[in-house]
């Protein structure tokens, strides 16, 4: 008899649509949350979107407390958790893009308090996942957070933020492909265990950028509410299998390396969607579907080679070599590439020059 009892947290409220920053207080007053709020945002967001939330959620009760943070970073997360220890919020909002989110929701899971995530960029499918990223020294650590229980998106202010922030969305969203070809290996080679529906769900998501590229265009509305939507679903999906495993295999192994040799060379989803061109030809070989995530890719606007990446040829060599060893999780880098098989993954899809 099959006994196992699995928890999987979802948002109960997501809200995507142009303006919908004044529906804030409508989407936490139908949570039955109370207490202060903590908005935690960053100096950009907050003139962006952080002074409007604080309007919205001032209607509700206690006025909110505002921290702002300039960067991800343990201290940071700890500066959160000083101002909540003052505050005792009755839940956290994050405001903002990557940094502002995962700070937020890393200090409600630390607090077990509920959070809100109000992205004003479609820069990650960190906006809903109960993962938080946050570099230290020159590693960067993915740990469990607590995962929104209401997601605010205003495509308006979406479509605002700077375009290479969306490509990089849609680049860590094309490669949820390799990411569940990752993981099915993994099941298959060392039974990891393997969720057939949020596997599914992750590569229906990739699936969808690959089929609208064209259609993802800078300036455009609706290619922010693409995008955005692709990025709850890739995060419903990591709640569902309750790892990052369907959004996070070879391709981010390749990306934390790279951040380990040159930090801060190109975002993180930049990075993962070059990986991805590569790691999808070492699942499929030629005959496989890495042209179709390199096309994607450039149709998008967003890097498919070193070069655009800003980053050079010995050191994407030295990140697929060594990439094996950032964490305990198995992919198709195995017990690690050889520089020779390095060399030509790396030429055959185009990322180096022949």
């Amino acid at each position: 008899m099959f006994e196992k009892s699995t928890w999987i947290r979802l948002p109960r409220n997501v809200v995507i649509g142009h303006g919908v920053i004044e529906q804030t207080a409508d989407a936490v007053a139908d949570l039955h949350i109370s207490g202060r709020p903590l908005v935690v945002t960053s100096p950009t967001a907050g003139e962006v979107a952080g002074d409007a939330v604080v309007d919205q959620l001032a209607t509700l009760g206690p006025e909110p407390e505002t921290i702002v943070v300039d960067e991800a970073s343990f201290d940071a997360v700890s500066r959160v958790l000083d101002a909540a220890e003052r505050v005792e919020p009755g839940y956290l909002v994050g405001v903002g893009g990557g940094k502002a989110i995962d700070i937020a929701k890393m200090a409600a899971d630390e607090r077990d308090c509920g959070f809100v995530s109000v992205p004003t960029a479609a820069s990650h499918d960190g906006i809903v996942s109960g993962r938080g990223s946050v570099p230290d020294g020159d590693a960067r650590h993915s740990v469990a957070a607590e995962p929104p229980m209401a997601v605010v998106a205003d495509t308006a202010i979406i479509a605002d933020a700077p375009w290479r922030l969306t490509t990089a969305g849609c680049a860590d969203i094309i490669s949820n492909y390799t990411a569940v070809r990752d993981w099915q290996l993994a099941h298959r080679l060392k039974n990891v265990e393997y969720s057939e529906y949020a596997g599914a769900l992750s590569q229906m998501t990739a699936q969808m950028l690959v089929d609208r590229a064209e259609y993802v265009k800078e300036g455009l509305e609706e290619s922010a509410w693409i995008v955005t939507k692709a990025l709850v679903s890739s995060g419903v999906a990591m709640s569902i299998a309750g790892s990052s495993r369907p959004a996070s295999g070879a391709e981010h192994l390749f990306s934390h390396r790279l951040d380990q040799l040159v930090p801060n060379a190109a975002l993180h989803g930049h990075q993962v969607g070059v990986g991805s061109i590569m790691t999808e030809y070492l699942h499929t070989g030629d005959g496989g579907q890495w042209r179709n995530v390199r096309d994607s890719l450039a149709t998008i606007g967003a890097p498919t080679t070193a070069a655009d990446l800003g980053v050079d040829g010995e050191t994407v060599i030295e990140a697929l070599t060594t990439a094996h060893e950032i964490r305990d999780r198995y992919t198709i880098f195995g017990d690690g590439m050889n520089e020779a098989a390095a060399r030509e993954v790396a030429s055959v899809t185009g990322v180096l020059p022949d």
